[in-house]
């Protein structure tokens, strides 16, 4: 396992730069501010560098997608060793549902229709989306086996989803948090 380079605290005094809605119209995960930047080992992975290259397109710093299944995707170098171990499939190629450039996810909304095989990707400048973040089992799997330390796990970090959603409520009395819709 490698390092994690997801600090945990990475949304701490943070707006989210945008989200990427599931089409079931009810989930969505949001995307953070640069984490790891052009820091990130898909900056210094030649295959990666080489598939952007091919495609013709620019290699930008991406952000943190998800909140509790948080994916660095400026440290995601498409290995899919994330997919080949969640026994939920909380993971999709983004690009093989939608291939557009993946600055092009900000505000979109995806079916989850995507691809969930390790080697699935179209190419190495696909990204590890946590479509389904909310079904993650907090296994804890995907952060273990990613090569890169992309990918950290929290449940506790549902709090700052919703509160970024404006859905937190605590409840009196109790002092346990939950969502309302």
């Amino acid at each position: 396992m490698a390092d994690l380079v997801i600090s945990e605290d990475f949304f701490q005094d943070k707006e989210p730069s945008g989200k990427t809605s599931h089409g079931d119209g009810e989930n969505f995960h949001w995307i953070w501010p640069v984490n790891t930047g052009k820091n990130g080992a898909a900056f210094s992975d030649d295959e990666v560098k080489a598939a952007y290259a091919d495609r013709g397109e620019e290699q930008v710093p991406l952000g943190v997608h998800g909140t509790t299944v948080a994916v660095d995707w400026d440290s995601c170098i498409a290995a899919g060793s994330c997919m080949s171990v969640c026994p939920v499939q909380t993971f999709q190629w983004y690009r093989t549902e939608q291939d557009v450039a993946a600055t092009a996810v900000v505000d979109a909304t995806f079916e989850g229709t995507g691809l969930t095989e390790q080697d699935e990707r179209l190419d190495k400048t696909d990204k590890s989306m946590p479509i389904r973040e909310h079904d993650c089992t907090v296994c804890m799997a995907c952060q273990e086996a990613c090569p890169t330390g992309a990918i950290l796990i929290e449940q506790a970090n549902a709090e700052f989803h919703e509160k970024a959603a404006g859905t937190y409520v605590k409840m009196e009395g109790s002092g346990n948090p939950h969502a309302h819709d």
